[in-house]
C-alpha cells in the first residue's frame, strides 16, 4: 500500500515473516494445563507506532514516545524487531549510538527513543516481530501483479484504504497518540484492512494479514507466558494498524490485565 501518515500501512504492505510451528507449539505451551495458575497478574499496554513520521510530528514525536514510556516504566518492551535482527541492532547501538541494520534503523521510536532510554530504566527488549525480507519481496512482487491480474479486487482495497485514511484525518486521528489509543481508531483501521485480508489473506500466505499478526502474537504470547504471574508491567510497541487485532485477542486472557498507554499520564 502506498500510505504512511498513519505508518501503520509501513509494515501492513513492507514486512515479512515466516511461521514457525515451533514457536506457536512453545507458545501455545505457555497457557497449557498446569502451568502456574497464582500470583499477581501481569499489566500489558499495547501503544501504537507511526514509525518514520515520529520523526516530522512533533504531536507524537521521539520525546512523547519517551515521556509514556517513563510514565508507564515497563518491566519489558515487546518490540516490532525481528528476533534474528535484534542482537545486531543492539550491539551497532551500544558501539555507536545508532543503528545500520536496515529492518531496524527505520524505526525511530526504538533506535531514538526506547534504545536510548535503556541505559536509565531498567526494562528489558524482547523482539517479538516475525518478519524476513523473503517474505516482504514475494509480497510485494504479487501485489504489484495483482493489480494487473486482480484489478477488481486491488481496486476494492484501494477504495478501501482511501477511505480510512480519510476518516482518521477527518477525525484529527493521523498523529494524536490519545486518539490512536482508541477503540474508535482501532474500530477505522480495522474496516480498512478488511478488505486486504479477506480478498488476498489466504494467497499471500506468510505476508497475509491475519497471518502475519498470528506470527507476531505467537511471540507476544511467548514473552508473555514465560512471566505468567509475575506481576510484570509490559509494553507492547508495533505499528498501529496492529493494535486491535492484539488487543481483541488480549481482552480474552485471564491472567492479565489490559490498560490503555493513556492512565498512566497522570501518574
Amino acid at each position: 500500500m502506498k500510505r504512511n501518515k498513519s505508518g501503520s500501512w509501513t509494515t501492513v504492505r513492507t514486512g515479512s515473516f515466516r511461521i514457525a510451528p515451533a514457536l506457536l507449539l512453545v507458545a501455545g505451551c505457555a497457557s497449557t494445563p498446569g502451568a502456574a495458575q497464582s500470583g499477581p497478574k501481569g499489566e500489558v499496554i499495547v501503544m501504537g507506532m507511526i514509525h518514520g513520521e515520529h520523526r516530522t510530528r512533533p504531536l507524537y514525536g521521539i520525546e512523547v514516545i519517551q515521556d509514556y514510556v517513563r510514565k508507564i516504566n515497563p518491566d519489558y518492551i515487546l518490540c516490532e524487531i525481528p528476533p534474528d535482527r535484534f542482537e545486531t541492532a543492539m550491539d551497532e547501538f551500544r558501539k555507536t549510538g545508532t543503528v545500520a541494520e536496515p529492518r531496524v534503523r527505520r524505526f525511530p521510536e526504538y533506535v531514538e527513543a526506547i534504545f536510548p532510554l535503556q541505559e536509565e530504566m531498567r526494562f528489558e527488549i524482547i523482539p517479538c516481530a516475525g518478519w524476513t525480507k523473503a517474505m516482504s519481496d514475494d509480497r510485494r512482487e504479487k501485489l504489484e501483479q495483482w493489480t494487473m491480474t486482480r484489478p477488481l479486487e486491488s481496486a476494492e482495497v484501494d477504495r478501501a484504504e482511501k477511505e480510512m485514511d480519510r476518516r482518521l484525518e477527518k477525525e484529527g486521528m493521523e498523529d494524536d497518540p490519545r486518539a490512536i489509543h482508541t477503540d474508535r481508531y482501532d474500530a477505522i483501521i480495522k474496516r480498512g484492512i478488511e478488505p486486504y485480508n479477506r480478498l488476498f489473506n489466504e494467497d499471500l500466505g506468510p505476508g497475509g494479514w491475519d497471518n502475519i499478526n498470528t506470527a507476531h502474537y505467537a511471540l507476544i504470547t511467548r514473552a508473555l507466558g514465560a512471566h505468567k504471574y509475575e506481576g510484570k508491567r509490559f509494553l507492547i510497541t508495533f505499528g498501529a494498524a496492529h493494535k486491535y487485532w492484539f488487543i481483541e485477542r488480549l481482552r480474552k486472557r485471564n491472567d492479565i490485565v489490559l490498560r490503555r498507554p493513556e492512565e498512566f499520564l497522570g501518574e
